[in-house]
């Protein structure tokens, strides 16, 4: 596989993980103190900050490193 055909797939999870959350929160199938929500979050954040960075699109990275940075601090929280 090459590498933008790599980057392009993170870059699609990151969306797809970030909108499920968003989805499974809203309808109440998980919550945002499950662990599950903060993971789809951070992984998503992580996969749009790398297809962000590839394509040299800084907003929406920086977006995503705060957003990353949240669920991070969530997850903690969580085992705290």
């Amino acid at each position: 596989m090459n590498k933008k055909l790599f980057i392009e797939i993170i870059g699609w999870y990151g969306a797809l993980a970030i909108i499920g959350a968003y989805f499974f929160n809203s309808f109440s199938f998980i919550s945002a103190y499950d662990l599950s929500y903060q993971i789809l979050n951070v992984t998503g954040a992580l996969g749009m900050i790398a297809v962000s960075y590839y394509k040299k699109v800084y907003q929406p990275m920086t977006v995503n490193i705060v957003w990353a940075a949240i669920g991070g601090l969530a997850i903690i929280n969580l085992f705290l």
